[in-house]
C-alpha cells in the first residue's frame, strides 16, 4: 500500500534530501516552501528523476501564520487521503545576543519552530488516531543544549523534546510514536547564511569524523524512523552528527 509523507521546508538542503529519500523508498511525499516557488519545482523535478509514478506535491506555508498553516495541512490531506508520516525540518533562525534580542526576533522564531510544529503534529494527529498509526519526526539541532547568540532558537528547539515526548506518552497506545532527529553541522543555504566562517570551523574540528554531515544521512535516518522496523522506538532523540554533542 502507498505510504505518504508530510515534510516542512522541503525545497531545499535537509527538507530537500529528505524528501527525495522517501520518493527513493516508494513514498509519496507532500512538501512546503516559504517563498522559493523555483526551487520546490526543482525538488519536483529531481523526485521525478527518480521515479514518474510517485506523487509529490508542494504547497507555499509561512510558519508564522496558524490559520494558513492548518488549511495547508487539510489540502494536504485532501490531495493524498492519507499520510503516515509528518517531518517539522522547516526552521528560522535570528541571531542575536540575549540582552540584544528584540521581542520581535525571539516571537519569531518561537513562533516558527516550536509553535508551527505543535500546531502540525495537531493537524495530523486526528488522522493518525483514525488510522491507529503514525509517525511524528521533528528536526533538532545540537542548539537545543544551548548556543551562544541563539537564546531563541536554542529554546525552541529544546522545547520540542518536551513536545514529541508528550506525544510519544498520550498515543504510544493508539500506535503512534513521536521522536527527534538532532543533526550536527550540515551545509545547506540555511547554515550558509547564518553562520560565520569560524563557526563552521568549530562544527568540522570538534566533530569526531572530522566531517561535516549530508542531507542523506540524517534523510537516512528520517526513513528508519518513518518505517515499520522503528514502531518500538518512541519518544527518542536520535544524534546524527558523528559524535559532536556540543554547540558553542
Amino acid at each position: 500500500m502507498q505510504q505518504n509523507a508530510f515534510v516542512t521546508g522541503g525545497s531545499r538542503g535537509i527538507g530537500r534530501g529528505i524528501v527525495l529519500e522517501y520518493v527513493k523508498r516508494g513514498w509519496g511525499v507532500a512538501f512546503t516552501y516559504n517563498s522559493r516557488a523555483n526551487a520546490a519545482d526543482e525538488t519536483i523535478a529531481a523526485a521525478k528523476e527518480i521515479n514518474p509514478a510517485i506523487q509529490v506535491k508542494s504547497y507555499p506555508m509561512s510558519l508564522l501564520d496558524p490559520t494558513v498553516i492548518e488549511a495547508t495541512c487539510e489540502n494536504v490531506l485532501e490531495d493524498f487521503n492519507e499520510i503516515d508520516a509528518v517531518v517539522n525540518n522547516a526552521a528560522v533562525i535570528k541571531d542575536n545576543a540575549a540582552a540584544l534580542m528584540s521581542n520581535e526576533e525571539w516571537n519569531e522564531v518561537i513562533a516558527a519552530n516550536l509553535t508551527a510544529p505543535f500546531l502540525i503534529n495537531r493537524s495530523f494527529l486526528m488522522h493518525f488516531l483514525s488510522k491507529r498509526k503514525g509517525r511524528f519526526i521533528q528536526i533538532s539541532s545540537l542548539s537545543a543544549g544551548g548556543s551562544s547568540g541563539q537564546i531563541n532558537y536554542a529554546s525552541a528547539k529544546a522545547g520540542l523534546v518536551g513536545l514529541t515526548r508528550t506525544l510519544a506518552k498520550e498515543y504510544g497506545k493508539k500506535g503512534i510514536t513521536a521522536n527527534i532527529v538532532t543533526v550536527g553541522y550540515v551545509p545547506t543555504g540555511l547554515t550558509e547564511d547564518n553562520m560565520t566562517n569560524f563557526l563552521q570551523d568549530y562544527w568540522v574540528k570538534n566533530c569526531p569524523a572530522r566531517r561535516v554531515g549530508t542531507a542523506e544521512e540524517i534523510a537516512a535516518a528520517v526513513l528508519f524512523l518513518s518505517s515499520d522496523d522503528a514502531r518500538f522506538v518512541s519518544g527518542e532523540n536520535l544524534h546524527v552528527s558523528a559524535g559532536l554533542t556540543y554547540a558553542p
